[in-house]
């Protein structure tokens, strides 16, 4: 078995472990990085945020088409299949593994393929599909292995017909009907994708309101142009059994509720990715979600080991990945570091979500005398020049000395729309203020504009 020394060897090529070991690359350590399949990129790339995303853009097109009228001297409204909208977002899929690829390569960063198990605390087997084996043995490591959907024993995730989120991107046709249970991110944004399809699509909800976490203005928002596409959400619900049968897929909830569809999606929970690693051989153990616990450094109960990603749970997003990753690295080269705790939320349904701060309800129930500023995109003239009229951008700011608390938008390009937001909230002191948004000049037209509205909008209700 060959023996390969380095100073920092990565676990997984997603997000955490590409900015991980890229960091300590630029930073003069030798590098190794352990990436279990055939292509690097990680969940990220193949099964999540790209090609959902990219999914998404090629949907909204769609809709563009069918819904404007100018394209009907072109002609009428067209249908596309699933896997037609599926093909068209591979290619992006393509263009990132490539990039990525060559990140690896310009930094000289070794790439193993193949199943990382930990040997000891400082040495790590890697074995490939044709059950070769190499030993890495470093003085730190970072397990970054990121997460997959989590599947319940009692579900027959084999049947053709039910799939989870990461393999509901394989399906070879266009369901006429489809049942997705978890009303979650994911649930959401799929929810979104199929019924710009023209799917009707049942999204279930074990809760009793969609993503409580968002102000409640903009979740009703959510609901309701859901509901607009043909969405039927059931709240407070739980599922009692999901069976499938060669027309379909009934599912059976706990309410005496029965649901036939042509085709069935769990988008209801993630396990970390840590059950092959061999963590009993270090005495590392994961939570009941396969979760890794961490302190603010990024370490693991074992100093030299540094986890980061979806693998240590909360929040579970890309962007934040990336920075865990970049400054867990940091951690251990010893360089100024920040724990990653503040992070926008961008939901990609179809209008999109994102904010940034506590919401209304939040600043109520802490007694902190807030006011709203709003502006309606309806009323913006960038959006009336696209067709784009759908949400609204809200800022909380507080009453007296007008700092910036929250920012919550809806709408299309709001996860754009919010980071200028979340500048100004990042400011010190007086800088951070309603005023800036009132005494800069920002381009005309563009949906910048809204902050200057929405800051006018709120100045007006205060006195």
């Amino acid at each position: 078995m060959a023996v390969h020394n380095y100073d920092v060897v990565v676990i997984g090529t997603g997000p955490a472990g590409e900015s991980a070991a890229i960091n300590a690359a630029k930073h003069g350590m030798r590098v190794a990085i352990i990436e279990k399949q055939a292509q690097v990129g990680g969940n990220c790339t193949h099964w999540g945020t790209i090609p959902s995303k990219a999914l998404r853009h090629q949907v909204k097109q769609i809709m563009a088409f069918n819904t404007n009228r100018m394209f009907r001297d072109i002609g009428e409204p067209r249908w596309f299949s699933f896997p037609k909208v599926m093909e068209r977002s591979r290619g992006t899929i393509d263009k990132q593994v490539e990039m990525r690829t060559t990140f690896y390569a310009r930094n000289r960063i070794d790439l193993f393929h193949g199943v990382a198990r930990f040997k000891d605390e400082h040495t790590v087997v890697v074995r490939d599909r044709q059950e070769g084996m190499e030993e890495l043995v470093a003085k730190k490591i970072v397990i970054a292995t990121g997460s997959r959907p989590y599947r319940p024993a009692d579900i027959n995730f084999r049947h053709p017909r039910i799939y989870c989120s990461d393999t509901i991107l394989s399906l070879s046709h266009t369901p006429r009907t489809l049942v997705i249970f978890g009303a979650g991110v994911i649930g959401c944004e799929y929810a979104s994708i199929f019924s710009g399809l023209g799917v009707k699509v049942d999204l279930i909800n074990n809760r009793d309101s969609l993503l409580s976490f968002l102000d409640d203005e903009i979740s009703d928002a959510l609901s309701y142009h859901l509901r607009k596409h043909g969405v039927l959400i059931r709240h407070n619900e739980e599922y009692e059994s999901v069976e499938g049968d060669e027309a379909g897929v009934v599912v059976r909830l706990k309410s005496g509720k029965k649901i036939r569809a042509d085709a069935f999606l769990w988008a209801n929970g993630r396990t970390g990715n840590t059950d092959s690693l061999g963590l009993e051989n270090i005495g590392l153990e994961a939570n009941g979600r396969g979760q890794l616990s961490v302190d603010e450094h990024y370490r693991t109960s074992i100093p030299h080991i540094y986890a980061a990603g979806d693998v240590i749970g909360w929040p579970s997003l890309a962007s934040a990945a990336y920075d865990q990753g970049l400054n867990s690295c940091n951690e251990l080269l010893e360089k100024e570091y920040r724990f990653v705790s503040d992070v926008p939320t961008g939901i990609y349904t179809i209008p999109e979500i994102s904010s940034f701060g506590p919401n209304e309800r939040e600043l109520t129930e802490a007694k902190v005398p807030y006011e709203v500023g709003k502006a309606f995109f309806k009323d913006t003239a960038r959006a009336q020049i696209t067709g784009d009229t759908v949400g609204m951008l809200k800022i909380l700011f507080h009453q007296d000395t007008l700092e910036i608390l929250g920012i919550h938008c809806f709408g299309d390009q709001a996860s754009e729309i919010l980071h200028i937001g979340m500048a100004i909230m990042q400011q010190e002191g007086k800088a951070n203020t309603l005023k800036y948004f009132v005494n800069t000049t920002f381009n005309y037209p563009t949906m910048a504009e809204a902050y200057r509205v929405a800051a006018q909008n709120g100045l007006n209700r205060v006195f």
